[in-house]
């Protein structure tokens, strides 16, 4: 006995790669395809409609081909409302609770498709039927953590159906057809001046550019360079660790960072003893602000930060010095400070960390454009792995990007 199902695709399907990734996904789980109506978009802004019956041998397959076709934007024909459960204890989900992706998704409640609000991969989907301020349905994720007893979650994926980015039609800038892979041979200059122009124009529109940094920022020398970036209005959020924030102070108390000197590359006596002391000043100060207040805090990233009231989170780890006192210890706290932090960026530089890009990363909508910079490829893979259609990665040193791009974003503020 067989089993089918009919969905539908709609959209940029072709030039995108969706309806290529759809028909591979079917015939690689087993099943096959019968192409009913196929509509060709014949211009650029004409999209294109397709229409397919999935058959498979039993009905597990046929479920799996589904949900691969679910995350590509395939709708079921005739979708039914949302199959909604409620939460039977706080943190408690359902079984077979839908599992969020990070694109634009809607839901189909009461016959009315409903944008998700905060739409963020691995979460639960809840649908509030009056919780609008026109007493509207709604519909939100929810962290695993955050769902409350009697909240309505989503099941399954029947009325889910979700919009993956499509690629830009036009090839310019730096989030047109730069994707599909990871190299050090790209033309970096050029690429730089085109995220500089998108930093610009995002800064000058009222948007929210949002920076992810390590310590090798400071590390590399770079730290003037964002510094001056922030200091002209181009950095909204900074979100970072202890790490980068104490060595980012430690350059402006003791012109060092991890005991070395930037400019010379020398280690000062006693200058491994830099960072802790760097801590204990803050400390004693009663923090970031405070010392800056107190004129402790004379220079850097952090200081310009302060002075031009940028959002700052500070996520701790296990093996932080100290920590400084405005570093956020608990985890949970973190997430969720990170969390509001992405939700408002319209681009974000993830600039040589790991550790804070992946955990920004697990909480932008894949709509957001973002930049990952880092000079080992791995990192920049795990990135653009996560399926943005509108990220750029480079494989550089830091210490030339980071200047480099100040440089081209103040440059065409001037030239504006």
């Amino acid at each position: 006995m067989t089993h089918s199902r009919t969905v539908e695709l709609e959209g940029h399907i072709i030039d995108s790669g969706t309806l290529q990734r759809c028909f591979g996904a079917v015939m690689d789980l087993g099943g096959s395809f019968d192409v009913e109506r196929f509509d060709v978009g014949k211009h650029e802004t004409e999209e294109s409609y397709c229409r397919l019956t999935v058959t498979a041998d039993d009905a597990e397959t046929l479920r799996a081909i589904l949900h691969e076709l679910h995350q590509n934007g395939a709708v079921l024909e005739d979708p039914s409302d949302v199959e909604l459960v409620a939460a039977p204890a706080d943190r408690v989900v359902p079984p077979n609770f839908y599992s969020t992706t990070n694109h634009p998704t809607e839901v189909l409640y009461d016959g009315e498709w409903i944008e998700v609000e905060r739409i963020e991969m691995d979460c639960a989907l809840v649908v509030d039927p009056g919780g609008g301020s026109d007493d509207r349905p709604r519909a939100y994720t929810k962290v695993l953590n955050a769902v409350e007893a009697g909240d309505l979650v989503a099941t399954d994926q029947s009325g889910i159906r979700v919009r993956p980015p499509e690629r830009p039609r036009s090839g310019g800038g730096a989030f047109g057809f730069m994707q599909g892979g990871v190299s050090a041979e790209r033309p970096s200059q050029s690429t730089i001046r085109e995220v500089a122009a998108e930093l610009r124009e995002v800064s000058e529109t009222g948007g929210n550019v949002m920076v992810v940094a390590g310590p090798a920022v400071i590390h590399s020398g770079a730290g003037d360079a964002l510094a001056d970036l922030v200091e002209a209005g181009h950095v909204d959020a900074l979100s970072a660790g202890n790490g980068f924030a104490t060595h980012d102070l430690e350059r402006s108390l003791y012109g060092t960072s991890l005991g070395m000197d930037v400019e010379t590359l020398e280690h000062p006596r006693k200058g491994h003893k830099h960072h802790i002391w760097t801590i204990s000043e803050i400390i004693r100060a009663g923090g970031i602000e405070a010392a800056v207040d107190e004129g402790i805090v004379t220079d850097g990233v952090m200081y310009q930060c302060v002075e031009n009231d940028v959002d700052v989170v500070l996520a701790g780890s296990i093996r932080d010095d100290g920590p400084l006192p405005d570093t956020i210890t608990d985890a949970i706290e973190a997430q969720d400070a990170i969390r509001d932090q992405a939700h408002e960026a319209d681009i974000v530089l993830m600039l040589a960390t790991l550790l804070h890009s992946v955990a920004v990363g697990n909480c932008l909508p894949s709509t957001t454009k973002t930049v990952c910079v880092d000079i080992n490829p791995a990192t920049v893979t795990q990135l653009l792995d996560r399926g943005s259609a509108q990220a750029v990665g480079m494989v550089t040193d830091i210490g030339t990007f980071v200047p480099a791009l100040t440089e081209f974003v103040l440059e065409g503020a001037e030239d504006a």
